[in-house]
């Protein structure tokens, strides 16, 4: 760590400038301001002087190129790391209390005593920081109190995974605080995916915290979701000719943690007519042959969901090759088949029952028509609302922003790039 007032004078004479291109920072000016804005915010917030001992934080929200609800089911995703991130200055105080200050929100306070998840603290941020220390203690580490001010430009709401994000850069603090940097980016992501299951109370996968803590963009096969197989895959879409795009439906993910809970729930029905826990250990011909007597034991939509987790499972490889081997088109193609068939039969476009209200589906008929027959789209993570994801030529990007914002709002359309960097200690 070094003394804040030093981290000053480091950033005006431009020393953090190689780690913020690191991290994707096209414009150094904005990139130094923010910097020094969270120096400042966490001076004011904890009230210390210039010769604080600090580090600086970085942790990327993610992106899910393939393998849409595949995870929870020990099956194969493809996802990368955003240059959207949680970016935090922190410091041990002391104590035996972690304050997590976020910009524009309510401090929280969690004093590091007892055991296990507190109810009282169910979804909400003190959850994940008391999970995020939890898991730390338990590998032995002597986790104690500390300081952090962040600030995030990881779009809430977004699909982009704001709260993976979020634990990953706790668990990055932590491990260079208290673990000597001990820790592997699989282990954090791991530390973040039981903060969110077990503190927090969402049943997520582990690909959220993989992808913003390996960084790049990265295949990863959970059939063993205690040691998963990382593979990092190379590509440069900008090269390749096309833009990732982000696209904001405009519906809310708000009461809608039932249909989020439904889809692992029927899958895991259906694996459980084999006798398996998870579709991962059930072979698809099995569930074909079995097909008159499932549908009336799981009913048909629990069914179909099963059926896109083989095929999208399978599609994972697919597309992690082609982008290796710089074939857009065969790329693309697989996009547009895994967003069909999470249409057609994962059913996670509109939720069950709404008529009045169908966002997503609105956003992904706007975005297939600015595309005009060319690039891809798909629905983005969880589903039901948030956001979609396009893959734009670059010589129509303006044009496809313009139509896309014309419906959808102005702002809806956000240009993003695959950072290579995952959760790390941007300085010292």
């Amino acid at each position: 760590m070094q003394e804040l007032g030093a981290v000053r004078k480091a950033l005006a004479a431009g020393e953090l400038d190689g780690a913020l291109s690191r991290l994707l920072c096209r414009d150094l000016t904005a990139g130094r301001k923010r910097v020094a804005d969270l120096l400042d915010g966490f001076q004011k917030s904890f009230g210390v002087g210039d010769d604080t001992p600090i580090t600086l934080c970085s942790a990327p929200g993610r992106t899910e190129i393939c393998g849409n609800h595949t995870d929870h089911q020990h099956g194969r995703v493809l996802a990368a790391a955003v240059d959207l991130d949680f970016l935090a200055c922190a410091a041990p105080n002391g104590t035996n209390t972690i304050r997590f200050q976020s910009q524009g929100w309510p401090m929280v306070e969690v004093e590091l005593e007892g055991q296990g998840p507190r109810e009282s603290e169910r979804e909400s941020t003190a959850a994940l920081v008391r999970g995020m220390a939890a898991e730390a203690a338990q590998r032995g580490y002597p986790v104690a109190g500390f300081d952090v001010y962040a600030t995030s430009d990881v779009l809430p709401g977004s699909g982009l995974s704001s709260s993976a994000a979020c634990e990953v850069l706790l668990g990055v603090v932590e491990n260079h605080l208290f673990c000597r940097d001990e820790l592997d980016p699989v282990t954090i992501a791991q530390m973040g995916q039981k903060a969110e299951n077990i503190f927090f109370g969402k049943p997520s996968g582990l690909m959220d915290q993989t992808a913003s803590s390996v960084g790049g963009a990265v295949a990863i096969d959970f059939a063993d979701p205690a040691a998963p197989v990382v593979r990092t895959v190379a590509v440069d879409l900008n090269g390749l000719g096309y833009a990732l795009c982000i696209i904001d439906s405009g519906a809310s993910h708000a009461d809608l943690t039932s249909e989020y809970a439904a889809v692992p729930q029927e899958m895991c029905a259906v694996a459980a007519y084999f006798g398996k826990k998870v579709l991962r250990e059930v072979e698809e011909s099995d569930v074909l042959a079995a097909l008159p007597q499932l549908r009336k034991a799981v009913g048909d939509r629990a069914v179909l969901r099963a059926l896109h987790f083989f095929a999208d499972d399978q599609r994972v490889k697919l597309e992690a090759d082609a982008l290796e081997q710089g074939d857009m088109d065969a790329f693309l193609a697989v996009v547009n088949q895994s967003g069909r068939s999470s249409w057609d039969l994962l059913q996670n476009i509109t939720p069950a029952g709404a008529v009045q209200d169908q966002a997503m589906a609105v956003a992904l008929t706007v975005a297939q028509r600015a595309l005009g027959g060319r690039g891809a789209c798909r629905v983005h993570g969880g589903g039901f609302a948030g956001t979609i994801q396009a893959f734009v030529p670059l010589d129509i990007l303006d044009q496809f922003r313009k139509q896309v914002e014309a419906s959808l709002g102005e702002g809806s359309c956000h240009v993003l790039s695959i950072r290579p960097v995952g959760g790390t200690v941007l300085w010292p």
